[in-house]
């Protein structure tokens, strides 16, 4: 019996000195709230002895970013910018972040949890997460687009000095510059820097089309590579899983190894590109036909440039966004969610009516968020269906 007095005795004082350290807290924190003159706030307190409960996810979100607002995913979150800054809520709507600054044109982009906002036209550029803004930057010259990478590191385009020379520049992920390229020619449209945050490539517009530029190492001014796409207008690239670039162009898909050596994906000369969204490994296509009405089809594509399934449809389609396996699309007949293969499920409940809709952002888990000048309401797969 009397060995198991002592770990009794010293499990009592290891409680006693928690409660007096936890004691000593409270103090020091109602102290200092009372000489500030602010109010108390015990909840944090009160979350050291319960646990906490599982945010509710609300079917509408309330932002207040000024107009012309951009919404992208954070995972857990939706940020949004706007002509009077950025804001982040979570699921159950609350705001997790603000950050207020103007901009002219706002845009957005985001990747793994992190955002980049920037004005183009303007110089304003914030890098921000859920709960921070990671870097403040005003460009030194004319912002054109911005990226940002898996690891937070990102790219501005810019167009720089009297004579509006292209300028990329790379930034690590705490916002410190570490790389910076000057185009000899031709007019800056993007550039995005890979996962391994070892090589850039640059997209920049030319008298005769478009060309990719490729930088690797980030060590030195003199490009390694480039791919000239003649007669045609390259409208985004984005790195691979495996190191790759894809280029998507107005009429068809190019794949750019890591020595620069290119090769057509997929092509669609005899469609026109009505527009596209990327998921994790997968590249969703709406084509449609030459000709009056909108006839035309959707195609689900792998990495490879394999066809995972096809759809024939002669709807319009507003706006399609791809995310947690299922494409959202905002057709103008209503909203309807697909999987890689194209079977379709319909929302849950009766389509939300709601004014001046103009996009819809896929959240993943069968969600989306339809968006407008004044609204942002959440719609969610009929699993029953």
């Amino acid at each position: 019996m009397s060995g198991d007095k002592k770990p009794k005795k010293r499990w009592r004082r290891l409680a006693g000195i928690a409660f007096s350290l936890v004691s000593l807290a409270v103090l020091t924190y109602i102290t200092i709230t009372l000489i500030s003159g602010r109010s108390l706030d015990m909840s944090w307190l009160t979350g050291i002895f319960t646990p906490r409960a599982a945010v509710e996810e609300v079917g509408e979100y309330h932002f207040d970013v000024g107009r012309d607002r951009v919404f992208a995913n954070l995972g857990d979150a939706v940020a949004a910018a706007g002509t009077l800054g950025v804001q982040v809520l979570d699921a159950g709507g609350h705001e997790t972040l603000r950050e207020a600054f103007r901009m002219s044109r706002p845009a957005l982009s985001e990747e793994n949890g992190r955002a980049i906002a920037f004005d183009i036209g303007g110089t304003a550029v914030r890098v921000f997460n859920g709960k921070q803004v990671i870097a403040s930057i005003e460009a030194s010259g004319t912002v054109v687009s911005a990226s940002i990478n898996r690891n937070g590191w990102f790219c501005v385009s810019a167009q720089e000095g009297a004579a509006l020379r292209g300028v990329a520049t790379v930034y690590n992920d705490r916002g410190s510059p570490v790389y910076k390229v000057n185009l000899a020619s031709g007019y800056a449209l993007s550039a995005v820097l890979s996962p391994d945050n070892k090589n850039l490539a640059v997209l920049n517009l030319t008298e005769d089309g478009s060309r990719i530029t490729l930088y690797q190492g980030l060590n030195k001014q003199d490009p390694d590579s480039a791919f000239n796409l003649n007669g045609g207008l390259i409208l985004d690239m984005r790195y691979l899983s495996n190191g790759s670039l894809l280029a998507v162009s107005t009429h068809s898909l190019y794949i750019l190894d890591r020595t620069g050596a290119s090769s057509l994906l997929y092509e669609y000369f005899d469609k026109r590109l009505g527009g596209y969204a990327f998921d994790e490994g997968y590249l969703a296509l709406h084509l449609l036909d030459y000709g009056v009405g909108y006839s035309g089809r959707l195609v689900m594509l792998d990495e490879k440039g394999l066809a995972v399934g096809e759809l024939a449809t002669d709807r319009e389609f507003i706006s399609i966004s791809f995310g947690g396996g299922y494409l959202a699309a905002l057709r103008s007949d209503g909203i309807m969610f697909y999987d890689k293969m194209f079977q379709e499920f319909p929302p849950l409940g009766e389509p939300p009516v709601m004014a001046g809709v103009n996009s819809i952002l896929a959240l993943g888990g069968g969600a989306a968020l339809l968006t407008g000048e004044n609204s942002a309401i959440v719609v969610r797969i009929d699993n029953a269906v």
